[in-house]
């Protein structure tokens, strides 16, 4: 069985299925609980049960969230035309209808997702939810201070939640006393029901892996600013007011340290300011992110935010959105596409943790076990080992999903996903399209061939277009895979002279050669970041493009300066982000007149309040 088509077999038996009773007098919320990861489970009188209600209902929207294309079913208009005497036969009907059931009866198999965990712990209880389409992972945490009476038995399991509940529990009302009981034992009125059959959930290791590799991402280092509730409003206000015809549709972050942040929406340039105090960060940086679309999920909450908190990892990688409840902590983690697709392999590369040594990662697991949600330096301190391998191997751990950062609090806790640990080697790649690009690379068996970038040219207003050669040993040949990747990361123009992109082209997703060089050019990305804040490291850019951009404060119009360096030439080109631009070309007589020329350019326009902007290049 290939890696896409690979599955993690998931047994649950629940007693017991989830409800919601509504008396005149009062309401009693009932969760019914997985039994086999023994005695879990919490108990309390709510005290604020609207925050209760809204928050749980914004946790399962992110759970039902699916937005990604469906085909129409044209049977009905078959149909039609069978009864107007059109060329419609009944064999093209039956034909139809017998491919749609094959369809959507392996659309419901491929749909197969875990259900929500519930972890119980000393101090919080919370609720882990990770959306259909692989793009949104949500954690909703309630603090002990929302409860009355509260009686836990810490753990983790699976929650079952019918497709009913989130309407039931919008029947709950705040004059009336909210009691919950999330339980593995039924009460008394589901005991007397017909005992619950136990089932199998066969999830995509495709799935599994988008839901850890999320959380793993949150343990990365990141750029946080804050903002007010009012200007999360603004922004869902401006976002259901208006749709974008055409890309980007980006969400830009602008940060300039001891201003409040500035979001941007794109195309239409559309600033908001932001509330939430001031950016407390060391350098100015702007930031693009993607899928904004789903924060509408957030708006059931903005009666109760607090404050919100944004952390940005980076380009390809999820951004995270903290609202602060007050006694509870919602935290949405949003990846960058709809579905999961061949892009995100680049920007989760860096996600597997290397040179971890032995032992060190279970040691750390044991060590919360025992002492509870601990702070990385805490653990770092302690492990007695390099930070850096401490890390490593927290993330190892995030991975085989043992172990949850808490993005809100800062801290590491304990969390077992599976009564078995997750085998983060079965994980480890999408498909087998990605192994075999990774085999290529060298970094896994034999097989081993020789990538490399030949020409990278970036398209102004437009993105990138990269061109390659592999040498793959296994079929005795070269190839040259080419794409362009557009302002949001998307592929287009791609080329390849293989078998597989031949017969198919991008329908059954690209060729291993084209995810090869997808990897190469966003290795070379980080390591020309780390080389160009050295001498020695400047000494070898021979081609470069940097975009800097400053707002006049006055007018609120957005200057974007690119400066390009390639071999003798400096190319310049600067203006109005929505407007025409000026371009200048410089000619020098070495490379290295050419490169003393364009990092003094750089160093003029950070001197004169211009913004580097390279995280917005694709």
């Amino acid at each position: 069985m290939s890696t896409a088509t690979a599955r993690h077999p998931v047994a649950l038996s629940y007693t017991a299925q989830s409800d919601v009773v509504v008396t005149p007098d009062a309401s009693r919320v009932q969760l019914a609980l997985e039994g086999s990861r023994g005695t879990v489970g919490v108990s309390g009188q709510v005290k604020d049960p609207t925050l209760f209600r809204d928050a749980l209902a914004a946790a399962f929207a992110v759970l039902s969230s699916d937005l990604r294309y469906r085909g129409r079913d044209r049977t009905a208009y078959l149909a039609y035309l069978m009864k107007q005497g059109k060329r419609a036969s009944a064999q093209i009907w039956e034909a139809q209808k017998a491919f749609l059931d094959s369809a959507l009866e392996g659309e419901e198999k491929k749909d197969a997702v875990l259900d929500p965990v519930l972890t119980v712990d000393p101090d919080q209880v919370s609720l882990e939810v990770f959306s259909r389409d692989e793009s949104a992972y949500a954690r909703l945490a309630f603090d002990n201070s929302l409860f009355d009476k509260r009686e836990a038995a810490h753990g983790s399991t699976f929650l079952d939640v019918p497709p009913e509940l989130p309407a039931r529990l919008d029947r709950l009302r705040a004059y009336a006393p909210v009691a919950l009981e999330a339980h593995v034992a039924p009460s008394a009125k589901a005991a007397a029901a017909e005992p619950r059959a136990p089932r199998t959930v066969e999830v995509p290791h495709a799935w599994l892996r988008g839901f850890l590799q999320v959380q793993s991402a949150a343990t990365l280092p990141a750029t946080t600013c804050s903002i007010a509730p009012i200007d999360l409003y603004n922004l869902l206000f401006a976002l259901r007011t208006r749709r974008s015809k055409k890309a980007p549709r980006a969400l830009r972050f602008e940060l300039v340290p001891g201003a409040p942040p500035r979001l941007v929406l794109e195309p239409w340039e559309q600033v908001l300011e932001c509330h939430g105090g001031a950016y407390t960060g060391s350098a100015p940086a702007v930031v693009r992110t993607f899928g904004r679309q789903r924060l509408a999920a957030l708006a059931r909450l903005l009666p109760h935010a607090k404050s919100v908190h944004v952390q940005l990892l980076g380009p390809g990688l999820p951004v995270f959105w903290v609202i602060d409840l007050g006694h509870a902590t919602l935290t949405l983690g949003l990846t960058g596409w709809t579905e999961s697709g061949w892009s995100s392999a680049a920007a989760f590369d860096s996600l597997m943790p290397r040179d971890v040594p032995e032992g060190l990662a279970e040691a750390l697991r044991l060590r919360l076990r025992k002492d509870g949600p601990l702070g990385f330096d805490v653990l770092a301190k302690d492990a007695g080992a390099p930070k850096d391998q401490v890390r490593a191997a927290l993330q190892l751990e995030c991975l085989r999903g043992r172990v949850l950062f808490d993005v809100a609090r800062g801290t590491y806790r304990p969390r077992e996903l599976m009564p078995t640990p997750v085998d983060e080697a079965a994980l480890r790649y999408g498909n087998e399209r990605e192994a075999r690009a990774h085999r290529l690379l060298g970094d896994g068996g034999p097989g081993a061939g020789e990538v490399k970038l030949t020409q990278v040219h970036d398209l102004v207003g437009e993105g990138m277009r990269i061109q390659g050669e592999v040498v793959d040993r296994e079929a005795v040949r070269s190839f040259f895979p080419s794409f362009t990747l557009d302002l949001e990361g998307r592929v287009k123009d791609a080329g390849c002279g293989c078998p597989h992109f031949r017969r198919s082209g991008l329908r059954e997703g690209p060729c291993e050669h084209m995810l090869a060089l997808r990897l190469v050019y966003a290795r070379r990305r980080v390591e020309e970041e780390a080389l160009r804040q050295t001498p020695e490291g400047r000494k070898l850019i021979r081609a470069e493009t940097r975009a800097y951009v400053r707002r006049d404060p006055a007018t609120g119009l957005e200057q974007v300066y690119r400066v390009s360096l390639d071999g003798k030439v400096v190319a310049l080109t600067w203006g109005p982000r929505l407007g025409d631009s000026r371009h200048q070309r410089l000619w020098f007589d070495s490379d290295t007149e050419a490169r003393t020329a364009y990092f003094s350019r750089l160093e003029k326009l950070t001197a004169d309040g211009y913004i580097d902007a390279a995280s917005t290049l694709v």
